[in-house]
C-alpha cells in the first residue's frame, strides 16, 4: 500500500488521516506537540461547539469571501454530516436554542478519545514530538526525540494550522517553507479576535461581566451577541463576527437597546421630569445593568451629551477602542495559503502530491460552529483528494509503458 503522511493532528489533520486509511492506505500522522489536538481541546472546555445545526445555504455565507470556494467541501461536510460522524463515535449531542450543537459532555475529551481508538483501530500511527522541519528532496524532514528523520511518502497533507495560540500548536512557522517553494501564501491577521481597551478605573468592577441583549455594529456586518468585559477589552462571540470589518478599521457602533425602537425611546424619555438626569434614566427609567451604564459613560467621557443625544446614543454607541488584541490571542487567523495556489482538490500546485486543510488555508469563519465545520470539511476533502491522488499513482505505475 502506498503510504501517506499527515503533518499535524487537529480535527483537519485526523479528519484527513481518517479518510485515507478509510481508503485503505498506511497513515502517518506527525504532530509537533507532546499531545493531539490541543487546540480542539482548549476549545472544548467552555462547551465544544462542533457546529450549526442550519441549512446548508444558510450556513454557506458565514464564510464570507471563500464561500464560493468552499462551497463544494461544505456541501460534502455539512452541519448533517458533522452530526452524523460525531454520533458515529458514540458521542450523543444536543442543539441549543441558537442552533448550536454540542456533544451531551459538553467537552472534547470524549470525544476525541472515540476518535483516536477509531483511528488506531484503522491502523493510523501517530507520532507526537515530531516537528516538520520541510523537505529534503521527496523526503519530508523532522526532528523527533529519537533525532531527526526523513519519510517519504506518495502524497502528504499538511494540517498546520495558522498563526494564533502558538502554545498549543498553531504557530505559522511553516510559512517561509512553503513560500520558498513557491506556494502563494497571504498574510496572516487575527479573527475571532478581542477588543483592546483602554479602560478607566471606574470601569474595574464591571470586569468579567458580560455586556447581553446588544447589537454591534461595524460597516455592514451586524452581530446580536453578547461580549464581556475584561481588564484587557471585549471579547465574545457577539464581536468575532465583526473582525474583519475591524481590521479593515471601520468603526464599531453598539445598540444598547435592540429591543426598543427610537420611537420608543423617545416617548419614554418624553414621559419623564426634565430634571431627570442621565444616570438616573438608564438605571431607574430603562432599567439598565450596571455594566451597560457604565460603557455608556465611558464612551461619552469628555463628550458634551445633552438630552437631545440620548437615544441616538443608546441606539449608536460609539466604542472607542485601540484595535484588535494581539493575533496570538485571537481564536483563529485569516490568511495563510490562497486560493489561487491550490487545485479543486486542495493540492499545491506547486507541490505536486501535497495537499492543504484546516486553518492554514486563506478562509475565515466566525465561532459558533462555523470555524470547526470548516475545519473537519476541508481535512475530509484534503483525505479524499490526496486517497485519489494515490490511486491515480499506482495506475500510472502500474500501466506498461509506451
Amino acid at each position: 500500500m502506498a503510504q501517506a503522511v499527515v503533518i499535524g493532528a487537529g480535527p483537519a489533520g485526523l479528519m484527513a488521516a481518517e479518510e485515507l486509511a478509510r481508503a485503505g492506505h498506511a497513515v502517518l500522522v506527525a504532530e509537533a506537540k507532546p499531545s493531539v489536538a490541543r487546540k480542539f481541546l482548549m476549545a472544548g472546555k467552555s462547551g465544544l461547539n462542533l457546529t450549526k445545526d442550519e441549512p446548508f445555504e444558510t450556513l454557506l455565507p458565514a464564510y464570507g469571501q471563500a464561500a464560493d470556494w468552499l462551497r463544494p467541501i461544505l456541501a460534502d461536510c455539512d452541519a448533517g454530516m458533522v452530526q452524523d460522524w460525531a454520533r458515529g463515535l458514540g458521542q450523543e449531542l444536543f442543539t441549543g436554542s441558537t442552533g448550536r450543537v454540542f456533544p451531551r459532555a459538553k467537552k472534547a475529551s470524549p470525544l476525541l478519545r472515540a476518535w483516536l481508538e477509531r483511528l488506531d483501530g484503522m491502523r493510523v500511527a501517530i507520532r507526537t514530538r515530531w516537528r516538520w522541519l520541510g523537505w529534503d528532496g521527496a523526503a519530508a524532514l523532522f526532528d523527533t526525540p529519537d533525532g531527526g528523520q526523513r519519510v517519504a511518502a506518495g502524497a502528504t497533507v499538511l494540517a498546520l494550522g495558522g498563526a494564533s495560540w502558538a502554545r498549543l500548536g498553531s504557530d505559522g512557522v511553516w510559512a517561509p517553507v512553503l513560500a520558498e517553494k513557491g506556494v502563494p501564501l497571504a498574510p496572516f491577521a487575527p479573527s475571532n479576535a478581542a477588543l483592546a481597551m483602554g479602560w478607566s478605573p471606574h470601569m474595574t468592577p464591571h470586569f468579567g461581566r458580560a455586556l447581553k441583549s446588544v447589537r454591534w455594529v461595524a460597516g455592514d456586518r451586524v452581530s446580536r451577541g453578547e461580549a464581556v468585559i475584561s481588564e484587557k477589552g471585549l471579547e465574545g462571540g457577539g464581536l468575532y463576527p465583526l473582525t474583519p470589518a475591524l481590521r479593515a478599521g471601520l468603526p464599531l457602533h453598539v445598540d444598547l437597546v435592540p429591543d426598543l425602537s427610537h420611537e420608543g425611546l423617545r416617548r419614554r424619555l418624553a414621559a419623564t421630569s426634565a430634571k431627570t438626569t442621565l444616570s438616573r434614566w438608564l438605571k431607574n427609567g430603562l432599567r439598565l445593568p450596571p455594566q451597560k451604564v457604565a460603557l455608556f459613560h465611558e464612551m461619552t467621557k469628555g463628550c458634551a451629551v445633552t438630552r437631545a443625544d440620548w437615544v441616538g446614543l443608546l441606539k449608536a454607541l460609539p466604542v472607542r477602542h485601540a484595535g484588535l488584541r494581539p493575533m496570538d490571542e485571537a481564536i483563529s487567523t485569516a490568511g495563510g495559503v490562497m486560493r489561487s495556489g491550490l487545485t479543486d482538490g486542495l493540492m499545491l500546485k506547486a507541490l505536486p502530491g501535497v495537499f492543504c486543510a484546516g486553518e492554514m488555508l486563506d478562509w475565515e469563519a466566525p465561532t459558533g460552529g462555523y470555524l470547526l465545520t470548516g475545519c473537519f470539511a476541508t481535512g475530509r476533502w484534503a483525505g479524499r483528494s490526496a486517497a485519489d491522488w494515490l490511486s491515480a499513482q499506482a495506475v500510472l505505475a502500474n500501466s506498461p509503458s509506451l
